[in-house]
């Protein structure tokens, strides 16, 4: 034996126990947790859960995460309402039919004209979010295509707390955005944004400013004048 190459008493390497060996977490199959009667939330009784009530601590802590993500992610006041209203979008949209399934059948009729729509919106689709009806409907006296729906107190205002810079931003626009999903579902397709309308009664009233598309107006003339 050489001495300088010195002594190594490590025998050498088995290649075999290196051989790549699956570990238990990567042979267990991923399961979904179920209770113990093996019932999900898809076995309820859709008319079962109309009269629930979600913790306003929780719904406050869900909105302001889902505003604070947005912020983080444009760049003015404007480019953030839109994504708010984009998020509230397909929940109206998705809304509408379950609504509408928990209606007595002689109303539980899908609204196709512009006043049973309004009225839909302003009584079962609030009572449904806040747990009252709204408290006025109106008709722009410059605009035909132009109806608002107030809220004096929205609760989705009611737990946000928006900086100086930024008084003209209206947190409601998720609120617009579930109202225009409704009306797209009901096949009157129409743009919805919040206003900040306050008074001295109300300081944090919002005006929901539904503006129909122009064929709807139309389609309403047309509807009218068979009558």
């Amino acid at each position: 034996m050489d001495s300088a190459q010195g002594y190594n008493p490590l025998p050498k390497p088995n290649m075999a126990t290196f051989s790549h060996q699956p570990s238990a977490v990567q042979r267990a199959p991923q399961q979904l947790r179920t209770p113990s009667n093996r019932k999900t939330i898809y076995d309820r009784n859709l008319n079962r859960t109309r009269t629930a009530e979600l913790s306003r601590a929780s719904f406050a802590y869900l909105f302001g995460e889902m505003v604070s993500y947005a912020q983080k992610r444009v760049t003015g006041i404007q480019d953030l309402e839109r994504k708010l209203n984009e998020q509230g979008y397909p929940v109206g949209l998705r809304l509408l039919p379950l609504l509408l399934y928990r209606e007595p059948p002689r109303t539980s009729v899908r609204p196709n004209r512009i006043l049973p729509l309004l009225q839909f919106i302003h009584g079962p689709f609030w009572r449904h979010l806040f747990g009252r009806t709204a408290d006025a409907i109106e008709h722009s006296s410059t605009a035909n295509n132009e109806y608002m729906i107030s809220d004096n107190e929205p609760l989705v205002n009611q737990y946000i707390s928006v900086p100086k810079e930024m008084n003209q931003l209206n947190c409601a626009a998720y609120v617009a955005g579930m109202i225009e999903g409704v009306c797209d579902g009901c096949g009157l397709k129409a743009a919805v944004s919040a206003h900040n309308g306050g008074t001295e009664m109300w300081p944090g009233k919002t005006v929901f400013l539904i503006r129909f598309d122009d064929g709807v107006v139309e389609r309403e003339g047309l509807l009218d004048s068979k009558k």
